[in-house]
């Protein structure tokens, strides 16, 4: 993290202009002197290109739902952008974000939500950003268009009797890691992707998430299969953490939620951080107990609606597993509050990380549903989990970054 740090710093103070401008030194000598210091292709590029008007990301799909997506991207420059979707056979439609009477522009982080949309279907997209060189009050100026490649995604069918998804844990600013991951599930469909806590040791500006993971999700699956993401306790860390909401789209935009696919009622918790709240590593700025607390009390409302209940499974993911995760507060702090609620409404599985030792914990005397738990980030110890179900079975298979299959679990649909 340290000589990524440092890399960006000087590749920043390059581009910036100033004093190295000043003494002689041109792009192209700025290039070979990010080189020298160990600069990535990416920043070696970035010193060079500074001024030149691009997309910083692919688009990412977040939030799905039968009748809408969110697409989110970014540009290097202060933009106008919008979106163009549509079926097969169908005109191009276009989508771009208003609000209160504004249509949003002149910004670099661009946010659409695509509503209206026909559930199980397949659309086709692509994004647009126009470069904003001037915004005054009474004056504004554009430069270049911007326009992407083609992607496609496919909306959820609530009426559909199956789904299938993949989940990633503990990738820890390794974005190598979601590419070599992915790809063990060989040429298996699935629908969205889980990121299920620790992508990153802790949030240090937005560049960050880009390199280690927007990118690379984007390069590999995001731009046409959408994701969902809750935070560990590493995401709780940095002087960027309080950004990271601006970034990503959960359902209903909350770090904790529900949602169903096929014959599966999921929730999603936020297990926050591993030590007390009054621990001397976060300065008084913890306070994870309530929250906790508060979504227990949640937790034991949404278990007894009645889309819980008509589920013929019901699953859990969470970073931090209740047990079989060592003493430490969250561990404890996690069992005493939601445990009981698992028992109580019958939960059928929790999938969790955070112990970097990957297992299937069959059911026991203190916990009556069986717990799987994802790998670390080290080589040799990561997973990919993959998750299918249907009406006959709910399949969970563990595989390790060797392609050797660790783990499997079946469950039988619950009795109505």
């Amino acid at each position: 993290m340290s000589d990524y740090l440092e890399r960006r710093k000087f590749v920043k103070m390059l581009s910036g202009g100033s004093a190295l401008t000043l003494a002689g030194l041109t792009m192209g000598n700025a290039v070979q002197a990010a080189e020298t210091l160990g600069a990535s292709p990416t920043e070696k590029q970035s010193a060079a290109d500074e001024n030149v008007y691009a997309f910083t990301t692919k688009p990412y799909l977040q939030n799905p739902a039968a009748d809408g997506m969110t697409v989110i991207w970014l540009t290097n420059k202060p933009s106008h952008s919008w979106i163009e979707y549509w079926r097969e056979g169908d005109k191009e439609r276009k989508s771009e974000t208003i609000t209160n009477g504004m249509v949003m522009a002149n910004n670099t982080l661009h946010r659409i939500r695509i509503e209206g949309l026909k559930a199980g279907t397949a659309y086709s997209y692509r994004v647009h950003s126009k470069e904003i060189k001037t915004f005054q009050a009474y004056k504004k100026e554009f430069g270049e268009t911007l326009t992407s490649e083609t992607f496609r995604f496919e909306t959820h069918n609530p009426v559909s009797d199956n789904m299938s998804m993949l989940i990633l844990n503990d990738i820890h600013d390794r974005p190598h890691s979601f590419g070599q991951l992915e790809k063990l599930n060989g040429n298996d469909p699935y629908d969205f992707v889980f990121l299920n806590g620790d992508m990153f040791d802790y949030q240090t500006d937005e560049q960050q998430l880009v390199n280690h993971l927007i990118n690379p999700c984007s390069d590999v699956f995001a731009a046409n299969k959408p994701f969902m993401f809750v935070r560990g306790n590493h995401e709780t860390r940095g002087p960027f953490t309080y950004q990271l909401d601006n970034y990503f789209e959960n359902i209903d935009r909350q770090p904790y939620f529900t949602f169903s696919r096929g014959p599966v009622f999921f929730v999603a918790l936020d297990s926050g951080e591993d030590k007390p709240d009054d621990h001397e590593a976060y300065y008084g700025l913890a306070a994870f107990d309530p929250f906790r607390e508060k979504q227990a009390r949640w937790l034991n409302e949404v278990l007894q609606s009645k889309e819980a209940r008509k589920a013929a499974y019901r699953v859990v993911l969470m970073h931090i597993p209740p047990f079989h995760s060592g003493d430490w507060h969250g561990t404890l702090h996690c069992r005493k509050c939601f445990s009981p609620v698992f028992e109580k409404q019958k939960v059928d599985m929790v999938i969790s990380g955070h112990t970097h030792r990957y297992g299937v914990h069959q059911p026991q005397a203190d916990h009556s549903y069986p717990i799987i738990i994802g790998g670390g980030p080290k080589e040799g110890a990561r997973t990919l989990i993959k998750l299918k179900a249907d009406k006959k079975a709910l399949t969970v298979n563990m595989i390790a970054d060797s392609g050797q299959q660790v783990g499997e679990y079946v469950l039988k649909p619950r009795k109505a």
